[in-house]
C-alpha cells in the first residue's frame, strides 16, 4: 500500500518540512501502517494507536535526536519508530536479528533511554536533563555556548502507578530542571487501572483560560522587574491557593509539587497539541501537559476491547477477526495456576491473590471474577505487591503474589527485607520464567533461581509439568515460611507418564539407566532433556539417566549423592543463568563432599538474551532437544 505522507519521512527533518495541517492526514496513515504491519506481525498494538498524535506532535515541535524523548511505557512507541528512519525495517519488529521490541539506544540515536519496564521515565529523563544543563554550564565557564537538549519523558499505560515515577516526581519537584512529563492518561496498563491516583486523574481538571491568565500575569511581573526565577515557587503556590479558593477544586498534586501543569488536553488533536508544546517548550521549571486519549484510538475493535488488543497476535485487518492458535491438548501454564488457585480459595478462606496490574496475564482474573474482594490488583508495583502481601500474611491471610520473574526483580529488597527476614508465609508465584520469546532482553526470566537462592528462609521449585504445579501450589499452602514457584510462558507439555507424587525438598528419578551419563534437570526444560535423552538412546544405544531435582531449595542431597556414586559425569540443565542456579548448587554440595565427578552445566552464560521466538532463542543458546542431544552425544 503507498503512503503520501510516511513513505517520504525518513527522519525528523523531513516531518518538519510539512504544513501543519498535514500533520492529521500523517497520523492516519501511521495508524493504518501500524494495524496492517501488527495484523500479520504480532505485537503491542492498542498502546501505540493511542499515543501517534502525541508521538508527531513531539517530532514536529522538538529538535530530535538532539533534544530527548524518554518512552515509559516502551510499547507506545511504535509510530516513533516509524517516524524515526525505521519504517522500512518495521517488519522486522520483535523478530529475531529485527528491531528491538521497545525503544533502546543500541537501535536508534533517536531513542534516549530504554524502555521494557514500566514507570522509569521520569527519572531517566531527569538524568538527562540535568546532565545536559551541568554540561552547558561547564561548556559556558569554558568560554563556549551550548544549546541544552531539551528532555521529554511520555509517561504512560498506568506506569504512574509504580512507585519509582512517584520517587522521580518528587525528585524533580526538588532539583533545578526545565523537564517536560507528558501524561499520555488512557486509564489502562494491559487491565483497566485501578487505585487512587486513576481515580484523581479522572477527577482533575484544570482551565485552559486560567492556564492561559496565570502565564500572561507571570510573564508581565517577570518584565515589569516584580518577580524573578527565584520568586517563581512562591508566586505558584499563590496561585495554586487562590485557585483551589475561588473554584473549590482540590489541589493538583503536581502544582502542589511546584510543578506547572497544564491540560488536560485532547491527546488526538494533533494540531491543538503542537499548539500547546510550541507554547510551554521553552517555559523554565519542571511541566506536566497531562493528555486524554484512548488505547486503540481509530480501530474500532481495538478500541472496544482494549484489554485483548493490547497485544492481540495476528488478525484480519479489515473486520478485525483474530487468528485462532491451532487446537492444543494442553493449558497454559497461568491457566493452571488461576483454575488451581481458585480451586485452593473456595477451601481455604484464608488465601488472597496479588497480582500488580497483571489479572490478565497471569490468569488471576479466573479468582478474580468468582471472589472479586479476595484479589488484589495493586498496579504496576512490584515491591508494594511483595510488602503488601508480608502485611496480609503477618495479619493472618496466606496471599499467593503472582508477579512475572522479570517484574520480581524490582521487588528483590522487598522479598528479602519484609517476607525472608521474618521468615513470613507468603507463595510467590513467578510466572513468564526462562526464555520469554519476542519481548527480549527486558523481560526474560533468566535471573530469578540465581537471585532467589541466597535469601534465607526461601523454598525454590520449578514445575516440569502441569500436574507439579499444581502439586507444589497445594505444598505451598502447608510450607511454614516463603515459597517461589516458577514457570514459564506458553503451553504445558503434553506428558502421558504418570506423575510422581511430589515432596518438599525431594527430586524425582525419570529414568535409571547406565553409569556414564546423567541430566539433571528442573522446571519446564526437563521436556527438551528428556527427548534429547531418548534421542541418544533411540540413534546410539547408550544409556542416559535423567533425574528432575524438582526443588532448588532445599536441594535433593540425598539424590545428588545417589547420581554422583554412579554416574562419572553429571550434566546440569536450566532455563536460566548459569551462575547462582541449579549447576552452581550441585557443584557446590559436591566439592563439599569431596566429590570428583566431571559436572557439565548447560544453562544461560554471562549476557543479556536478544528477542525473538522461544524456539529460535533456544536453539541459538543451544538449550533445545537438539543442542542438548549434540553435547550428551559428546560427552
Amino acid at each position: 500500500m503507498e503512503y503520501q505522507y510516511i513513505e517520504h519521512i525518513n527522519s525528523t527533518a523531513d516531518l518538519k518540512q510539512l504544513p501543519v495541517e498535514a500533520l492529521p492526514h500523517v497520523c492516519a496513515e501511521l495508524r493504518d501502517f501500524i494495524i496492517q504491519e501488527l495484523s500479520h506481525n504480532p505485537g503491542h498494538l492498542g498502546s501505540s494507536l493511542g499515543a501517534i498524535e502525541i508521538t508527531v506532535a513531539l517530532h514536529y515541535v522538538f529538535d530530535t535526536p538532539y533534544d530527548q524523548i524518554v518512552w515509559d511505557v516502551g510499547h507506545q512507541a511504535y509510530a516513533h519508530k516509524i517516524l524515526t528512519g525505521r519504517r522500512e525495517q518495521f517488519h522486522t519488529n520483535r523478530q529475531f536479528k529485527g528491531l528491538a521490541p521497545f525503544p533502546t539506544p543500541k537501535e536508534s540515536e533517536y531513542d534516549a533511554f530504554i524502555a521494557g519496564h514500566a514507570s522509569n521515565s521520569l527519572s531517566a529523563a531527569l538524568g538527562l536533563e540535568v546532565a545536559g544543563e551541568k554540561l552547558a554550564e561547564e561548556k559556558e565557564s569554558e568560554g563556549e555556548r551550548r544549546k541544552v537538549p531539551q528532555v521529554v519523558a511520555v509517561i504512560g499505560d498506568g506506569a504512574m502507578t509504580g512507585g519509582l515515577a512517584f520517587e522521580g516526581l518528587n525528585n524533580t519537584s526538588m532539583d533545578k530542571n526545565n523537564l517536560l512529563i507528558i501524561l499520555n492518561d488512557n486509564n489502562m496498563a494491559i487491565d483497566p487501572i485501578r487505585g487512587g491516583f486513576t481515580q484523581y486523574l479522572v477527577d482533575l481538571t484544570t482551565s485552559s483560560c486560567y492556564n492561559k491568565w496565570r502565564w500572561r500575569i507571570y510573564q508581565a511581573c517577570v518584565k515589569l522587574h516584580l518577580i524573578d526565577e527565584r520568586k517563581k515557587d512562591k508566586v505558584l503556590r499563590f496561585h495554586n491557593n487562590l485557585k483551589t479558593l475561588l473554584t473549590h477544586q482540590k489541589q493538583n498534586i503536581f502544582q502542589g509539587l511546584n510543578i506547572r501543569y497544564f491540560g488536560p488536553a485532547d491527546g488526538h488533536d494533533v494540531e491543538d497539541l503542537v499548539r500547546i508544546l510550541r507554547e510551554i517548550k521553552n517555559h523554565r521549571g519542571p511541566k506536566v501537559l497531562h493528555i486524554i486519549t484512548k488505547k486503540g484510538k481509530g480501530y474500532e475493535p481495538a478500541e472496544n476491547n482494549q484489554t485483548v488488543w493490547h497485544a492481540p497476535g495476528e488478525f484480519n485487518p479489515v473486520n478485525g477477526e483474530r487468528k485462532k492458535s491451532g487446537a492444543s491438548l494442553t493449558p497454559l501454564w497461568q491457566e493452571v495456576f488461576g483454575e488451581t488457585l481458585l480451586e485452593m480459595a473456595r477451601k481455604n478462606k484464608k488465601i488472597v491473590g496479588i497480582t500488580p496490574a497483571m489479572p490478565s496475564g497471569c490468569s488471576m482474573n479466573i479468582m478474580q471474577k468468582e471472589l472479586p474482594d479476595r484479589v488484589f490488583d495493586v498496579g504496576i508495583a512490584e515491591g508494594h505487591a511483595v510488602t503488601f502481601s508480608a502485611g496480609l500474611a503477618k495479619g493472618g491471610l496466606l496471599p499467593y503474589c503472582n508477579i512475572y520473574s522479570s517484574f520480581m526483580q524490582r521487588a528483590y529488597d522487598n522479598i528479602i527485607h519484609d517476607v525472608a527476614l521474618l521468615g513470613l508465609h507468603v507463595v510467590f508465584c513467578i510466572d513468564r520464567a526462562g526464555i520469554v520469546g519476542n519481548d527480549g532482553a527486558t523481560h526474560h526470566g533468566l535471573l530469578d533461581m540465581a537471585y532467589l537462592r541466597p535469601i534465607p528462609n526461601m523454598t525454590i521449585a520449578a514445575p516440569m509439568t502441569a500436574d507439579d504445579l499444581k502439586a507444589m501450589m497445594r505444598l505451598a499452602e502447608t510450607i511454614d515460611g516463603p515459597i517461589a514457584i516458577r514457570y514459564p510462558r506458553g503451553r504445558t507439555p503434553l506428558y502421558e507418564e504418570e506423575t510422581k507424587p511430589m515432596e518438599i525438598g525431594k527430586g524425582v528419578c525419570l529414568k535409571d539407566d547406565g553409569d556414564e551419563v546423567a541430566v539433571l534437570s528442573i522446571g519446564a526444560i526437563g521436556m527438551a532433556a528428556k527427548g534429547a535423552i531418548e534421542r541418544v538412546q533411540k540413534e546410539t544405544g547408550r544409556a542416559i539417566g535423567h533425574y528432575d531435582m524438582r526443588w532448588l531449595k532445599p536441594i535433593d542431597t540425598a539424590l545428588i549423592d545417589e547420581v554422583a556414586g554412579k554416574y562419572k559425569t553429571i550434566v546440569t540443565i536450566e532455563d536460566g543463568v548459569i551462575s547462582g542456579g541449579l549447576g552452581s548448587a550441585v557443584l557446590e554440595y559436591m566439592a563439599d563432599k569431596g566429590y570428583t565427578n566431571r559436572v557439565v552445566r548447560l544453562g544461560i552464560k554471562d549476557t543479556f538474551v536478544e528477542h525473538g521466538s522461544t524456539a529460535e532463542l533456544y536453539h541459538m543458546l543451544g538449550l533445545d532437544e537438539e543442542g542438548i542431544y549434540r553435547v550428551i552425544c559428546n560427552l
